[in-house]
């Protein structure tokens, strides 16, 4: 049947929610001369005093299967944390409400997430900063897609105009899908969305028609033009909208500076090595439950992006659309919730 990879697919994104080396010889050395105190007497060594132990701190890091998550498990299989002198521990979650709990309880000190996540969280005192893109749409590699169901005849932006299409209310995935469509030149009014927050049931309803049109994150949007469904629109043209960014409590990064440069240091390096041979990580994305197993021989890894943070620009774009929404009714600072200061220069 045409949609049984897809629904095997959909089943298991269900499934997620749930040397020594030679010895050296002695060298010989003269005899240090032996110190007398002021009556001729040997005087007593002084003794060292230890140094003081470093306490090693462990960044924890909470981690959807997400593909913007693939230079932390790159910089976890290669060594490289390890190389930058730095401890991180990987903390899997299951769901973005799981994510945000453990943020706000202080169980994780940073995590992949959106600046729209970075406002709620700093809406009334700034707790959290961004400090690097994580994954940022390219020429080629979308991030989210507007998605018409193939039963449908939708083949373009036009015929979406007061078609209710599926996301999650209050999201990133909202804030994309409107703001690419007026792109394309639909106004306010004639943008209709309908709220199906689980992705499961987005694809599901996408591939029996009930839903005409659904937005849909890479690389599920792929899957599910595997199975039918039609691009209607990509953010590849618009990379303003739909990037991901590294987080971290502000309290983390006052107390461990050096310990988030090391790790942005080392999120660099994976970055490189997985943009100079993107076809090298396929295990990686199939034991990390990153890629659904039917796309995993023809899924391209998108590029990554260079240490940067969102722009101010960037930021205002998006506070006016949640200050439109109800999300938010304050200004929420930019150059408080946006640190660039911990990237080398």
């Amino acid at each position: 049947m045409k949609h049984v990879p897809l629904l095997l697919a959909i089943a298991l994104i269900v499934s997620l929610a749930t040397a020594c080396g030679p010895a050296t010889q002695p060298i010989e050395t003269a005899a240090a001369p032996q110190v007398q105190d002021e009556a001729g007497q040997p005087a007593e060594t002084p003794v060292a005093a230890e140094a003081p132990a470093v306490e090693t701190v462990t960044i924890k890091v909470a981690v959807l299967p997400i593909i913007d998550a693939l230079p932390l498990y790159v910089a976890q299989n290669e060594g490289l944390f390890e190389k930058h002198g730095v401890s991180v521990e990987l903390v899997p979650v299951a769901s973005a409400p799981e994510r945000v709990q453990l943020e706000a309880s202080g169980q994780v000190d940073g995590t992949i997430n959106e600046i729209l996540g970075v406002m709620q969280f700093n809406k009334e005192n700034v707790q959290m900063q961004a400090v690097r893109y994580a994954l940022r749409p390219s020429e080629g590699y979308g991030h989210f897609f507007i998605l018409a169901s193939g039963q449908s005849g939708i083949t373009t932006p036009a015929e979406l105009k007061d078609v209710e299409i599926g996301v999650s209310q209050g999201t990133v995935i909202e804030y994309v899908t409107e703001r690419l469509l007026q792109a394309a030149g639909l106004t306010s009014d004639e943008i209709k969305t309908i709220p199906v927050p689980k992705i499961p049931d987005r694809m599901a309803l996408l591939a029996s028609g009930e839903l005409k049109a659904a937005t849909l994150p890479d690389p599920l949007g792929a899957l599910a033009v595997q199975s039918g469904a039609v691009v209607v629109l990509d953010d590849s043209a618009h990379p303003e909208y739909g990037f991901s960014v590294y987080s971290f409590r502000k309290e983390f990064i006052e107390a461990n500076p050096e310990a988030v440069m090391n790790f942005l240091l080392t999120i660099d390096e994976a970055i490189a090595h997985i943009n100079a041979n993107p076809t090298a990580y396929t295990a990686v994305l199939s034991d990390n439950k990153i890629v659904p197993p039917p796309l995993l021989g023809a899924y391209r890894v998108p590029p990554f992006p260079a240490a940067d943070v969102p722009t101010e620009a960037e930021w205002l774009d998006a506070l006016d659309w949640a200050k439109s929404k109800g999300m938010l009714d304050v200004d929420v600072s930019y150059a408080d919730s946006v640190n660039p200061s911990l990237l080398l220069p």
